[in-house]
């Protein structure tokens, strides 16, 4: 059925009018954004308002906007865990990682590496960063593609090709500029969006807003999973705390994404109130998200006619919001919410192919190939590299069709490919005689921690009888806790008797 004659033309007009505001924001940029330094760092010119919702947009993707709701529809909010994590790390990252970004010159968040370890460990975190974000592009290409999905009745496949060139070639317009300035407004709208649906939602229930609490509370929904401290096989509170703490540790740390922002803030002291800005107000919106998912129990369970059966089958939960929005929602107030799904996505896109950019460009391209590249002959690179990377998120996305649970499959996905490299930036600030050996040794042992964890969750290991007996005890959460800690502490113990037998001779001397 072609379900676009029966979207109002109001709707309509809504998406229309904003996907065609934001692709002129970007021609807009475009001509402020035609030199490298430009395209990557803003010029070191930006407000810490204007950086801070960037930081939160980047980190509400429609990975937050659709797949939390789904994943508290179908389980409860054990997953908010997550978000508590994040004022620890942006402490940390406030207090360590800004100053250190800010008093280098580098735009890139791996140049630091090469000057502590040399180039390997440049390469060997810029590499893992690189595959995070083409899994990062993906997840969130396949969540924006389902409301359209229900909307227009087109195929996901095309849905994903169609959205994912459209972003691609917006991220390619602006620059960091562009993207940061669209973050900004696409910020307000997720939030209101989110609000919005929320309100509506809790005043929607056929016997009013208090059945959502009681049909939530009679099935467990707002339980923050299990408190069990001996339990690592699966995603209890302590489980979920452990990977939010090393995530937004990464995140606020070492992620390029992040670090460029920091980087476009005119001072150091915008910069540490942007950080703030951009995690803290996450935390909140995200317990939104949490309660759209359990509204969307409640109100599909109190009015189960209102949900087709093909819903109601498992691996469906991340389809329920996009459905809701289509069919449950008033006229003009759909579009929005398409709008706001939409401007989600292109936000983390963008954000992601502009530093995936950046990183080919800074620690690739002008270290091993041409360190002298005029501002042309970057700009081809930059412009590239983006289209490319856009192509693999793609790509990935139509992989992800069949998943049960995106925000799951992404959590494990990020663990594997971060690459345990927040463990190389640990042992090169807090191990200062710690030397290229022993990163080395740290890097290897931790890629063999991480290989092995991730091979365990695969079919094919599991299915195994001669397998099966050496798989990982532990959830796939933890991939990015051991993979860490592994690189640190294997580096700095092979260091320790070198650093105490010289700090003995300088002693003694």
């Amino acid at each position: 059925m072609d379900l676009m004659r029966h979207l109002p033309i109001i709707d309509l007009l809504v998406i229309l009018l904003y996907f065609a505001g934001t692709m002129g924001l970007g021609l807009y940029f475009m001509r402020r954004s035609r030199d490298p330094e430009a395209f990557m760092a803003a010029e070191r010119s930006l407000p810490s308002w204007l950086v801070g919702m960037s930081i939160f947009a980047t980190y509400v993707s429609s990975i937050s906007f659709l797949a939390i709701p789904g994943n508290a529809y179908q389980f409860n909010w054990s997953r908010f865990t997550f978000s508590l994590s994040i004022p620890f790390a942006a402490l940390v990252g406030s207090r360590f990682f800004v100053p250190l970004y800010r008093a280098r010159a580098e735009v890139s968040a791996y140049s630091y590496l090469e000057h502590r370890f040399g180039p390997l460990a440049r390469s060997y975190a810029a590499a893992f960063y690189l595959l995070t974000q083409i899994v990062r592009m993906g997840s969130v290409m396949y969540l924006m593609a389902l409301p359209f999905n229900s909307l227009l009745g087109w195929d996901i496949k095309t849905i994903i090709l169609v959205t994912g060139i459209s972003t691609t070639l917006y991220a390619m317009l602006g620059g960091i500029k562009g993207v940061i300035w669209t973050d900004a407004i696409q910020g307000f709208m997720l939030i209101g969006g989110a609000l919005l649906c929320a309100v509506l939602m809790f005043f929607g229930m056929p016997e009013g807003p208090g059945q959502i609490f009681s049909l939530a509370r009679e099935h467990n929904k707002f339980s923050l999973g299990s408190f069990n401290l001996f339990d690592w096989t699966s995603a209890t509170f302590w489980v979920i705390l452990l990977n939010g703490v090393f995530m937004n540790l990464q995140n606020f740390g070492i992620d390029q994404n992040y670090v460029q922002r920091y980087i476009t803030a005119r001072t150091d002291k915008q910069a540490h109130r942007a950080l703030w800005l951009g995690s803290l107000l996450y935390v909140p919106v995200s317990l939104i998200f949490f309660f759209i998912g359990t509204e969307l129990y409640a109100y599909y369970t109190a009015q189960p006619a209102l949900l087709p059966a093909g819903m109601q089958a498992e691996g469906m939960a991340d389809r329920v919001f996009p459905y809701f929005i289509v069919t449950g929602l008033p006229v003009g107030v759909t579009g929005l919410l398409i709008a706001a799904v939409f401007a989600a996505a292109m936000s983390t896109i963008a954000t992601s192919l502009n530093s995936s950019a950046t990183v080919v460009l800074t620690d690739f391209y002008k270290r091993h190939f041409r360190k002298n590249a005029g501002e042309k002959e970057s700009m081809r690179v930059l412009y590239a590299t983006s289209f490319l990377w856009g192509v693999m998120g793609m790509a990935v996305a139509i992989a992800m069709i069949n998943v049960k649970s995106a925000l799951d499959t992404w959590w494990m996905l990020s663990s594997i490919f971060s690459g345990g490299m927040l463990g190389l930036f640990l042992l090169g600030y807090f191990a200062q005689r710690a030397t290229k050996t022993c990163a080395a040794a740290g890097m290897a042992f931790g890629l063999l921690i991480i290989t092995w964890m991730s091979l365990s969750q695969m079919s094919f290991w599991r299915e195994s009888t001669a397998l099966r007996s050496y798989s990982s005890p532990f959830h796939s959460f933890l991939i990015i806790v051991f993979g860490t800690l592994a690189i640190f502490l294997v580096g700095f113990l092979i260091c320790l008797p070198a650093s105490l037998k010289k700090k003995h001779s300088s002693g003694n001397d």
